[in-house]
């Protein structure tokens, strides 16, 4: 009962059952949403297209599962992110295995744990977007290679980790390759086993990827003459090397994201942690290696790249949370030993201090409120249900603070487990308030019904100098862009210059536009943008707002 519990039961409640409580933010979620909607409706598979627009950005296994949940399901939130949280769910259950393969099943159960209350991996596996599919078969293939190289008499098990491979290249590029591969030659280098590395190259397994991904990169170059060069240089030699996609980040950018990606359990290990854990409770000499491999090839990789984003690094978290499990585990199995009162401090101030935090960021939005600046896109809006919704999360970061130590005092078993259903309970209550907070501004699901109210069906909408996919999404129209192409820009060279002229404008363009046709309807964000229409054209109307999205009727 104890393993349905653990890796069922909780992680189909936190990464499936709560899918639908957030709209889908800009500009990622949306994005991946609309291209899978557009492979639906124009029966191309191959070629991924946004608001019409070629994005040859990303290989499309994502899209591929989203466009088949969108037919099951119907589009929505829910089958939006269900290939993402499917995903989330299959990285617990392979730390279980690893767990249970290096050490016994009750390691693997306590390193699931830990990785279904991270909060990283809690953000992370429930965001359509495509790194935490990319993690899973990342992190699968390397579990395959690995069971290969120890049973070298499986074959078929170099088989499956070639066809992983192929799928986390349909992923996201040769960094599905690159990892798998790297991780476990570094880790037989180190190992000293060296003579196992040509056993990796399999021609049947190398057969079985070039057949998996070949079929769409043939594809796709045959209906784009420049997608080998894009995808495979642009795409990824350029965006490792270069700034093409923004400022270089400091070298310790992921430091932070990873110390506060194992929040709300992180400082429990304060107590947990014993000197001689790392000679006697962790795993064997070669499980060990490539645990640590695995951590420091994804962080130095993207830490030396010139393009960072906090996504990057999932794959990682799933060797802290053996490591972790190792440890969590080890501790309450130990009958002797008495901390030191200075340790006993430490972890005292520790658990306060981390609920003191989170307590401050639950009641922050409501006094912040005021300081808000929408010309300068500081937004800050709360419902008035706000305290209702922080009461859940706030009564857990309470009870973290000292029922597991309780429990622990009067029963002599229960710590770690109560800080399990603690931690659970704390994340999942999180989505309202953060829902709350997000929704009104960060996502175009807000503008849906006074779309459907205000702008009649045969009319176009105008988006001035934003761009929000969403809207294309929720509201099932195509809308013209005004001066925000960015991503775009690529494909919208490539368009025919009839439709550029009408879906991609400039702002002289666009209030020419109105000139001419003195009845536009138009969405855009901020006071900025909105005194910007309003000053050419004083008899706007506004139709809608919310103090950040105003939906107008521009009249002259």
């Amino acid at each position: 009962m104890q393993k349905k519990y653990i890796l069922f039961l909780v992680p189909f409640i936190l990464y499936i059952c709560l899918l639908s409580v957030m709209p889908q933010m800009e500009p990622d979620e949306a994005r991946y949403s609309l291209i899978a909607s557009a492979m639906n409706q124009s029966g191309n598979y191959v070629t991924p297209h946004i608001k019409h627009t070629i994005y040859l950005e990303k290989p499309p296994l994502v899209s591929w599962a989203t466009a088949i949940f969108f037919k099951i399901f119907g589009e929505n939130d829910f089958s939006a992110r269900l290939f993402v949280g499917l995903c989330a769910w299959g990285c617990i259950v392979l730390v279980f295995f690893m767990g249970r393969h290096f050490r016994d099943e009750k390691t693997g159960l306590y390193a699931a744990m830990l990785l279904t209350i991270s909060l990283y991996s809690f953000i992370l596996g429930r965001i359509n977007i495509l790194d935490m599919p990319l993690t899973f078969f990342v992190c699968l293939s390397v579990w395959l290679g690995y069971l290969a190289l120890q049973q070298q008499d499986k074959k078929h098990l170099f088989y499956l980790f070639y066809f992983t491979c192929a799928l986390a290249f349909l992923i996201k590029g040769v960094i599905g390759v690159v990892f798998p591969f790297g991780i476990l030659m570094i880790w037989l280098l180190w190992a000293g086993r060296w003579r196992q590395i040509w056993k990796m190259f399999s021609p049947v397994g190398i057969l079985i990827f070039l057949g998996v991904v070949c079929p769409w990169l043939i594809l796709a170059q045959k209906e784009n003459s420049d997608f080998l060069w894009f995808f495979f240089v642009r795409e990824h030699f350029l965006r490792f090397t270069t700034k093409m996609h923004g400022k270089t980040e400091p070298f310790y950018f992921y430091l932070p994201i990873i110390m506060a990606g194992i929040i709300p359990w992180a400082f429990y290990l304060i107590k947990a942690w014993k000197n001689n854990y790392v000679r006697e409770s962790l795993f064997g000499p070669d499980e060990n290696k490539l645990l640590t491999v695995w951590f420091l090839l994804i962080l130095v990789f993207y830490t030396v790249s010139s393009s960072k984003l906090p996504t990057y690094i999932a794959p990682l978290f799933l060797p802290i949370a053996l490591f972790a499990g190792c440890i969590f585990k080890s501790y309450e199995e130990e009958t002797s030993g008495e901390q030191s009162n200075r340790r006993k401090i430490v972890y005292r101030c520790a658990i306060i201090f981390q609920s003191f935090i989170l307590f401050i960021a639950l009641i922050l939005p409501p006094i912040l409120l005021k300081y808000s600046d929408a010309e300068k896109g500081l937004v800050i809006m709360v419902s008035g249900h706000w305290w209702l919704y922080i009461a859940v999360p706030v009564m857990a970061l309470f009870l973290l603070t000292f029922l597991p130590d309780f429990i622990y005092k009067k029963y002599g078993k229960g710590w770690f487990l109560s800080i399990y259903i603690l931690c659970a309970i704390l994340l999942g209550s999180l989505l309202f308030p953060l829902n709350d907070f997000l929704g009104p501004y960060r996502s175009a699901k807000v503008a849906q019904e006074a779309i459907a109210r205000y702008v009649p069906p045969d009319r176009e909408l105008y988006q001035y100098r934003v761009n929000f996919y969403g809207i294309d999404f929720y509201n099932k129209i195509r809308t013209p862009i005004v001066e925000d192409f960015g991503e775009l820009s690529e494909g919208v060279a490539k368009m025919p210059e009839n439709e550029k002229k009408h879906f991609f404008l400039s702002a002289e363009e666009f209030f020419k536009l109105c000139e001419e046709k003195k009845d536009i309807y138009c969405i855009t964000q901020h006071n900025e943008k909105l005194r910007q229409i309003v000053q050419r054209f004083p008899a706007t109307e506004v139709l809608w707002y919310n103090k950040a999205f105003y939906l107008l009727h521009i009249e002259n």
